[in-house]
């Protein structure tokens, strides 16, 4: 199994509206095919603690079953088409792959 974690640092100055695109369209990306399992998700105010890093605001956790699978949602439309319409609206992304 390949899993692939990306943290979503948005930009502060992004309305209300484009924070719901964002988040629409970064769910949307779980209609992806080549994902075995995903989860979409804002940080946790559950269990707070110091050294429980909550300054991202979205982040995603897609597991694949090969890496070809991952290159496959790599080059595919529906995630091409996140990152063109949604990448003015973060400062930066972190990204973690582990198998």
């Amino acid at each position: 199994m390949f899993h692939h974690i990306v943290f979503f640092y948005l930009k502060k100055d992004i309305t209300a509206a484009q924070r719901a695109e964002f988040e629409t369209k970064l769910r949307g990306l779980l209609a992806i095919k080549s994902i075995h399992s995903g989860y979409v998700g804002i940080p946790s105010t559950h269990a707070v603690r110091p050294i429980i890093d909550t300054t991202y605001d979205f982040a995603e956790f897609f597991v694949f079953k090969s890496h070809a699978d991952h290159d496959a949602y790599q080059i595919d439309q529906i995630h091409q088409d996140f990152i063109k319409d949604c990448k003015n609206y973060w400062d930066s992304v972190k990204i973690y792959d582990f198998e």
